[in-house]
C-alpha cells in the first residue's frame, strides 16, 4: 500500500468516500437515535399509569395494546438495518495483490461498503416512517377510545 505514491485522483477519490463514510456514520448514529426515543413513545401507552390519557389496560384493552406494541415493531427493524451498516467493513482478500492492484481493491472494497451502508440507511428510514406512522394510528385508537 506504501510502496508507491499513489497518484492524485486517487488520493482525491478517497477523500471523498471518507467524507461519504463519515456522513454515513452520522445519519445512521441519529437514526439509531431517533428509533430509541420512538421506541421510548411507542411503549408509552403501555407503562403509562392507569388513568393516563394514553394509557391502555392490557387485560381489558387487548387490542389496543396490540396495536400499540405493532407500531414498535418496525423501529426494531429499523434499528436492525442501522445496526448492520455499522457492522459493515471493508473486507478484502488482499493475497498475492501490492502496489496498485492493492489500492484498487481496497477502494473497491470502500466503495462497496459505502454503497450497502446508504442502502441499509434508506431502509431504516422507510422502516423508522412506518414505525411512527404506526404509533400515531394506536395513539390515535387509545384517544378516540377514551373519548368516545
Amino acid at each position: 500500500m506504501r510502496g508507491e505514491p499513489p497518484d492524485p485522483a486517487f488520493v482525491t477519490d478517497l477523500e471523498f468516500l471518507e467524507n461519504r463514510d463519515l456522513d454515513l456514520s452520522v445519519r445512521i448514529g441519529a437514526m439509531l437515535a431517533f428509533n430509541a426515543v420512538l421506541i421510548t413513545i411507542g411503549t408509552h401507552p403501555v407503562s403509562a399509569s392507569p388513568g393516563a390519557p394514553l394509557s391502555v389496560d392490557a387485560a381489558r384493552q387487548t387490542a389496543l395494546t396490540l396495536v400499540s406494541l405493532v407500531g414498535i415493531a418496525p423501529l426494531g427493524v429499523s434499528s436492525w438495518c442501522c445496526l448492520r451498516a455499522i457492522l459493515l467493513g471493508e473486507e478484502f482478500d488482499s493475497e498475492a495483490l501490492e502496489g496498485e492492484a492493492l489500492r484498487q481493491r481496497l477502494f473497491a472494497a470502500f466503495v462497496r461498503s459505502i454503497d450497502a451502508q446508504a442502502t441499509l440507511v434508506r431502509r431504516a428510514v422507510r422502516w423508522t416512517m412506518v414505525g411512527g406512522a404506526g404509533i400515531a394510528v394506536s395513539w390515535t385508537a387509545i384517544l378516540a377510545s377514551k373519548i368516545g
